[in-house]
């Protein structure tokens, strides 16, 4: 009998033989982006490759990776929808949160420090908190230190300054 990890990798590995160009075709569709579409449809295997090894296959492995697709287009959608309809530093560093949470936090980096140049955050904690967590996420527990400090110094309350000094903290036991 198969491994059960090896059993569900070629349950994934067969659905997707099936269903991917029925799914990347039904995203193409929809969004006018072939590419975007393709992208989207990988990162819904990604998801399954994650989480149904835990979790289990579900009971209709296709509308699952369809669904899975589907709520990441509909994510991309909003994002590019607020960033279009409120542009501002702040939106798109909320962006850069969700990016991390979606692709990996090296894409969500790859934004913040687009905006180190910003003026309007300079003063701004969250820019600093956030480019900390992606680096302690990406285990650059050092440029990450040095980020909740900086953040920690930004802060205006005391309850938030003690969360991020803690957090650098870590950083350096973590080393």
């Amino acid at each position: 009998m198969a491994d059960p990890p090896l059993a569900i990798h070629r349950t994934i590995e067969a659905v997707w033989r099936i269903e991917s160009a029925r799914i990347i075709a039904g995203l193409a569709r929809r969004l006018r982006d072939v590419g975007l579409a393709e992208e989207l449809a990988q990162d819904a295997l990604v998801a399954a490759l994650e989480q149904w090894p835990a979790a289990g296959i579900p009971d209709n492995p296709a509308a699952w990776l369809t669904a899975t697709a589907r709520h990441r287009a509909i994510g991309r959608l909003r994002h590019h929808a607020l960033a279009q309809s409120a542009p501002s530093p702040v939106v798109e560093l909320n962006r850069a949160v969700a990016v991390a949470m979606a692709y990996g936090p090296a894409a969500g980096l790859a934004i913040a420090d687009r905006l180190l140049a910003e003026p309007a955050l300079r003063g701004y904690h969250l820019l600093p908190s956030v480019r900390a967590d992606l680096l302690a996420r990406l285990n650059r527990m050092g440029e990450a230190h040095a980020e909740y400090e900086r953040a920690a110094a930004l802060a205006r309350n005391r309850q938030e300054r003690t969360l991020l000094l803690e957090r650098a903290a870590r950083c350096l036991s973590d080393d």
